[in-house]
């Protein structure tokens, strides 16, 4: 097992890895919109911070040897149900061609007031 506890600027806010590497897979911990180059909280609209927490999670991916093309499952957590579409036409945007499995959970607020947070776990 191996641990990725900072890519640039992004880097963990508590006891936790930015990401584990173990068993072929890399489990990425939740993603914020954050700045790449210095960890700062970057809000917006749900459009933005979605961009952003792709971008940011493919450099993590790539820091580990993989890529966004190679997520197998992910799951995201937003505040109000009416931005799926906006998500998922980012998604589509995002992932062109790749599909994985998916989870989006409505949840009642998310830490910091971000719209959203996602987590994922992908392989090589």
């Amino acid at each position: 097992m191996s641990i990725i506890k900072q890519v640039e600027g992004l880097k963990p806010n508590g006891h936790y890895a930015l990401a584990v590497v173990d068993g072929g897979r890399i489990y990425v911990s939740g993603q914020f919109s954050v700045s790449l180059e210095n960890g700062e909280k970057v809000f917006g609209t749900v459009e933005d911070e979605a961009k952003r927490v792709l971008s940011n999670i493919d450099k993590i991916l790539k820091a580990a040897g993989s890529s966004a093309a190679k997520i197998l499952k992910s799951t995201v957590y937003v505040d109000d149900l009416k931005n799926w579409d906006k998500i998922n036409d980012i998604y589509s945007s995002f992932f062109k061609d790749h599909i994985h499995a998916r989870t989006i959970i409505c949840v009642k607020e998310l830490h910091y007031g971000f719209k959203l947070e996602m987590d994922v776990i992908a392989g090589f």
